[in-house]
């Protein structure tokens, strides 16, 4: 329920502090003293279109502020529950907009998108236009009627995603039909520029280990001879070398040591220095051993060096990078290749989708069929209240397999006829403007009877309406109002004294400025506000005491 409404610097209202209680409040005031504009902030606040023309001339920001009380709205609560901004039991949404045109939004204090704010809106409070009449001759609008009055949110979800995955299924299998040709092409040029490759069949690291072993090859004769001198030099050499040489001073070293035992660790380092030119020599020898001039081998290292480069030149690229560009290629041919097989077992997958999407559309087709024979009794008994006595209402829903989309299979239409003998016709084709009115608002009253948000308001409904048309207008929103809270702005008396409440909006115009104010009416100022419009600018008597009748009668 929204319990206050706070507006600063919008429009033309300077600042308006609301208290606003549950049942039916009506909101009244003279042409042009701006009774909707409550409702344009609240729009704002709402999370609504915005521009820096809302801001009131010669003020730098509006501020809107409205705060709801949410201990009974389940939706509201999960809502902000699942967002963690839950603060108990009120929920506080605010809207500001500067004179630049830069907007913010907050809810319980917290910065939000304005996603965010349109989103919790929708679970807050439900603003039926007056121009709603307008918006009922649309298909798509009557569609979001009936599934909105028969609750079908989770059946029109399933139906949206399974639609999306179909659709996604079915574009992918078009696009590889559509390749198809394109594909063969390339996968020739591939086939050609990959079949040397192929024949080559180089390894990952091949060409740095062959770029190896040709050096060592290429020069086998000269590590040889510098092996042989490396090991005459420290193990072999029959004069002098590297291990004799230590060997002698070890000796020495072993006498001097019983001189001085501070020599003694010497020897042991020395020793430790001749093993390792033991394992050096080992290892040398080793080595030599494999150093051996063998012709064929170089000859096939040559030959597969020369190709490697050959291919890599051909391929443009270098010659270490040519196995990744030849698992590139490879990959390139297995994406393009399309076979009947594969495009066979896509067309399957798509086929099964989307009978699994025409058979969720079939149970909303279904459920859709019953709740509009629920809303056609309903809305056209509420119509016949609305002096329309010899009225029919009904909703036509057609289930078209051959159209598909994101909301289902089925076309729903509003059909109507106002008259005896009249065939029953689209609302658009048959209905006058006032006749508009009356359909349109018994629609709203009918199906805003099931919409979970516990505010509705409805903006100047009853546009086109008067006489005893309007008392039954009013009794029918003042019963909404005691299940739900209704605001309701309204020029006619009927309606305004139906409420449970009563808001009045006046202009005042002072030198170069206008401010636009609204306060709530006491028992006698409502009578007098009734007589107004009753009677106009001459209140008498007579006005006065059929005003006092009107709200006795509420």
């Amino acid at each position: 329920m929204l319990s206050h409404l706070s507006v600063n610097n919008f429009a033309i209202v300077k600042s308006l502090q609301l208290e606003l209680s549950t049942g039916m409040t009506t909101i009244t005031g003279e042409t042009g003293a701006g009774k909707s504009i409550a409702i344009d902030a609240l729009s704002l606040c709402l999370g609504g279109r915005s521009d820096a023309g809302a801001v009131r001339n010669g003020e730098d920001k509006t501020e809107v502020t409205a705060a709801f009380m949410i201990d009974n709205n389940v939706h509201a609560t999960r809502w902000l529950e699942d967002n963690d901004l839950y603060d108990g039991t009120e929920c506080i949404l605010r809207r500001s907009i500067t004179k630049e045109g830069r907007s913010r939004a907050f809810i319980n204090g917290s910065p939000v998108p304005l996603s965010q704010l349109k989103s919790l809106g929708q679970t807050l409070i439900n603003i039926h236009g007056q121009h709603a009449h307008h918006q009922l001759m649309k298909g798509d609008y009557q569609l979001s009627l009936l599934d909105q009055y028969a609750g079908h949110t989770t059946l029109q979800k399933q139906v949206r995603n399974s639609y999306q995955t179909w659709r996604s299924a079915d574009i992918a299998l078009r696009k590889l039909k559509e390749n198809s040709a394109n594909n063969q092409a390339q996968l020739q040029l591939l086939e050609y520029q990959i079949k040397e490759l192929n024949e080559l069949a180089i390894e990952e690291l091949e060409f740095p280990e062959l770029e190896q072993e040709h050096k060592r090859l290429a020069n086998s004769g000269e590590l040889a001879i510098s092996c042989q001198q490396a090991i005459d030099i420290i193990y072999e050499g029959d004069d002098v070398n590297a291990l004799a040489l230590l060997q002698s001073a070890s000796s020495k070293l072993i006498q001097l040591s019983e001189l001085d035992t501070t020599l003694t660790p010497l020897p042991a380092m020395l020793e430790e220095a001749m093993i390792q030119i033991e394992e050096v020599n080992a290892e040398l020898r080793d080595y030599l051993d494999k150093v051996d001039v063998d012709p064929q081998r170089m000859a096939y290292v040559e030959s597969r060096f020369s190709k490697i480069m050959s291919l890599a030149r051909k391929h443009h690229v270098l010659p270490e990078e040519l196995y990744q560009h030849h698992q590139s290629l490879l990959n390139q041919i297995e994406q393009l290749d399309c076979s009947d097989e594969t495009i066979s077992a896509k067309e399957q997958d798509v086929s099964a989708l989307f009978e699994h999407y025409v058979r969720i559309c079939e149970k909303l087709n279904k459920s859709r069929g019953r709740y509009a024979k629920e809303l056609n009794k309903l809305i056209s008994q509420s119509m016949h209240e609305l002096s329309m006595d010899k009225a029919k209402f009904a909703i036509d829903v057609s289930f078209q397999p051959e159209h598909p989309s994101p909301t289902g299979m089925d076309t729903v239409i509003f059909l109507v006829s106002t008259n005896p003998g009249q065939p029953m016709q689209p609302i658009a084709k048959v209905a006058s403007g006032g006749e508009l009115s009356r359909i349109s608002l018994a629609i709203q009253v009918i199906t805003a009877q099931k919409v979970d948000t516990p505010s509705l308001i409805f903006d100047e409904v009853d546009v086109g309406i008067s006489g005893p048309t309007a008392a039954v207008v009013g009794q029918m929103l003042r019963k909404l109002g005691e299940s739900t809270q209704v605001l309701c702005v309204t020029h006619l008396p009927q309606v305004a004294g139906h409420g449970h409440h009563q808001l009045f909006v006046t202009k005042n115009t002072k030198g170069n400025k206008t401010e636009t104010s609204m306060y709530a009416l006491n028992e006698n100022e409502r009578i007098s506000e009734l007589a107004r419009l009753l009677g106009g600018s001459q209140i008498t008597e007579s006005t006065l005491a059929n005003a006092k009748e009107l709200l006795i009668a509420a």
